[in-house]
């Protein structure tokens, strides 16, 4: 019995000890999301970004700040109480050493972030550009824009204070992309620039460079995972099963039915919009319409356009078109953009490809309807070939 009772005792000690090791393992600072927020029970939950939800105890002691959106210095943090706290909010955790009392809450506003990342959107649209690189010599690089009408270049001008970032294997957010050089611009890959923009809008004199190496790949959908929100298609040319990853950060886009666009554009091969009418729904931006000889509006520009799509309106059967980095694991992709409902892009897509010179088999299986070796043939990776779809969506 004796030996029974000091088992149990040292068993105690042992998941003390245990857990004493795991406390002392707790990094006293971290950034997260807020989870919860319980005053009632003097309780706050953080998901970090790297591990468990975490839950951290209100002490008397408490400080709330917030800082804006981009600021560094937290020096520049203001006051605010725990009722200014919200759900989605980033915030930097401190704790006291060893505990879970929280001892400070920097908080950065998901509405606040929000905002800043609106006005960021339409700054890249007002002020940059977006292509595939073609060419780069000394400091200028050109890049090709496609629409669904037309193909233009813009020349891109960088200087020393210029600063580059590109997209990382498998990596989905804009934000996330890290600091490079003109040196890995590569011709082939998709790339935004923003600074002084011409007023035609084919020169930038570049602040900033974004680029990247990305697939566009494009198939029938044959499973629809919600749960594990995964997507499994048959590869357009290749009919080759493809796993299709949505992350949190993946844009989910639908292309409006064909008869609620009109006819084929006007300057698309084999056909033209009546009355010269612009699709429903994707009308340019000032300085970027179709009418009175101004650009039509670029493939990222008509993506942020188009309706989003929720991943349950997703059906087994529906030809999708997908943008990703360059997987790590052969056979899977993790989505930056899909793009749902898009056989008559690709449809479009092949016969632009075939009209600057693609083969007539190209243009017969771009025209053909999905089965029968039509739509997945030639003709869709043929059209593929001729418009990416962009990955670099600010």
């Amino acid at each position: 019995m004796k030996e029974m009772v000091r088992a149990h005792r040292l068993g105690c000690i042992a998941l003390l000890a245990f857990a004493a090791i795991l406390d002392a393992q707790t990094p006293s600072r971290f950034v997260g999301t807020v989870h919860a927020v319980r005053p009632d029970k003097g309780e706050i939950e953080v998901k970090p970004d790297q591990g468990d939800v975490a839950i951290m105890k209100l002490i008397p002691e408490t400080v709330f700040q917030r800082v804006a959106p981009g600021v560094k210095d937290l020096k520049q943090a203001a006051p605010i109480q725990l009722e200014e706290v919200n759900i989605g909010d980033r915030v930097l955790v401190a704790l006291e050493p060893g505990t879970r009392d929280l001892r400070r809450l920097v908080v950065m506003a998901a509405s606040d972030i929000a905002r800043r990342n609106q006005e960021d959107h339409l700054d890249w649209q007002k002020r940059g550009v977006s292509g595939v690189v073609s060419a780069k010599k000394d400091n200028e690089i050109t890049v090709k824009m496609r629409s669904f009408m037309s193909e233009t270049q813009a020349v891109i001008t960088v200087t020393p204070k210029t600063t580059y970032r590109r997209y990382a294997p498998d990596s989905v957010k804009f934000a996330d992309a890290k600091v490079s050089n003109i040196g890995e611009v590569a011709v082939g890959d998709q790339l935004r620039a923003r600074g002084v923009k011409s007023e035609d809008g084919l020169r930038v004199a570049a602040d900033e460079v974004v680029f990247g190496t990305f697939l566009t790949k494009a198939g029938k959908v044959t499973e629809v995972n919600l749960e594990a929100r995964q997507i499994r298609i048959l590869e357009a040319g290749t009919n080759k099963p493809l796993l299709v990853k949505i992350a949190a950060d993946s844009q989910l886009k639908k292309m409006p039915n064909f008869p609620a666009m009109g006819a084929m554009p006007a300057g698309a091969p084999g056909g033209a919009m009546a009355g010269g009418a612009r699709p429903g729904g994707m009308q340019g931006a000032p300085g970027a319409g179709m009418g009175g000889g101004m650009r039509p509006p670029d493939m990222s520009q008509m993506l942020d356009r188009m309706p989003a799509l929720k991943l349950d309106e997703l059906k087994a059967g529906e030809t999708i078109v997908i943008s990703s980095t360059k997987g790590q694991t052969a056979g899977e992709v993790t989505a930056i953009m899909l793009l749902a409902n898009a056989e008559m892009l690709l449809r479009m897509a092949s016969m632009q490809n075939a009209s600057r010179g693609g083969q007539a088999q190209g243009m017969q299986g771009g025209m053909g309807m999905m089965g029968g070796g039509g739509m997945m043939g030639g003709g869709m990776s043929g059209g593929l070939e001729g418009m990416q779809l962009p990955g670099i969506m600010p």
